[in-house]
């Protein structure tokens, strides 16, 4: 895997987990959007994520995850950068978020997210999980897991819309 995981506290044996992802999921990046969607056209992907730690959270997605079976394991997979393992994590504990496994792209990987999520939802599998639900904010990412037998749920943030998406 070419990512970077981490634990909330000890490693889980493999069962039934449930995949998250983050930005337009848990968090609000509607305030991080101008750096993707600029004037000159560039995407500053720097600025993009030297901010996640400025969002506030959406209310939906961490009610659910409050409401779930406690012991199903909550994997939050996200093609956020490791650069940005640190202030993901404060984030998460400053908004009291659920979460067991956190799994961030590594700081070389630069393949589609899609494609990064399938090789994570293999590896999850290959390891002995069973993935019972996957939760993301990209139709093309829901897409891939639908491709690969995946239960999905579609949550709108409206990030994904118009030109170069």
């Amino acid at each position: 895997m070419r990512a970077t995981a981490q634990w909330y506290d000890a490693p889980h044996q493999p069962g039934r987990c449930v995949i998250v992802d983050i930005d337009g999921v848990l968090s609000d990046a509607s305030g991080r959007q101008h750096y993707l969607n600029n004037a000159e056209g560039r995407r500053d992907w720097q600025g993009f994520f030297g901010s996640v730690g400025d969002d506030l959270p959406l209310p939906a997605v961490p009610a659910l995850l409050g409401i779930l079976d406690p012991s199903l394991t909550v994997v939050l997979l996200s093609a956020r950068p490791a650069w940005v393992f640190e202030k993901t994590v404060d984030w998460l504990h400053r908004h009291q978020m659920r979460w067991d496994l956190l799994i961030l792209r590594g700081d070389d990987d630069f393949v589609h997210a899609a494609d990064f999520k399938r090789s994570v939802l293999f590896e999850l599998r290959e390891a002995g999980w069973e993935v019972t639900l996957a939760i993301d904010d990209d139709e093309r990412i829901i897409d891939m897991y639908r491709d690969e037998d995946q239960a999905a749920l579609y949550i709108h943030s409206g990030y994904y819309v118009g030109p170069g998406h």
